[in-house]
């Protein structure tokens, strides 16, 4: 079963529930919008991005906003997807992030884009 996230009630009264490449979908976006320590029995969980918007812009700030988003999602859900690319663009007080990758399950190729802040 895949609950969709947030998690809401359906027409029906239950639990939402999704299909796998939407599922696969919602956790890209939670690893990289959650900061660790944001969650009790998973401080390690999430990436850190976040905190890369009060970060002053330079050069250096791509890169690395690159590497911890690439690190995070192969951590933590390296077993249900294959990473191709994962682009980072900081832009004031907005996080736009890019990521192409495979599916493992269903082998469907996606490109997603998810953002963050104003």
């Amino acid at each position: 079963m895949n609950v969709a996230f947030p998690r809401h009630f359906d027409r029906r009264g239950r639990t939402a529930e999704v299909d796998h490449d939407r599922s696969v979908r919602q956790l890209i976006e939670q690893v990289l919008f959650t900061s660790p320590g944001e969650r009790v029995n998973r401080p390690t969980f999430g990436s850190g991005l976040l905190q890369l918007l009060f970060s002053p812009v330079d050069v250096s700030i791509g890169a690395a906003a690159q590497l911890t988003a690439q690190t995070a999602l192969q951590s933590w859900l390296g077993d249900l997807i294959e990473i191709h690319d994962v682009a980072v663009r900081v832009d004031d007080a907005r996080l736009e992030v890019t990521v192409s990758y495979r599916v493992r399950r269903t082998g469907s190729e996606r490109t997603d884009t998810f953002e963050a802040g104003a």
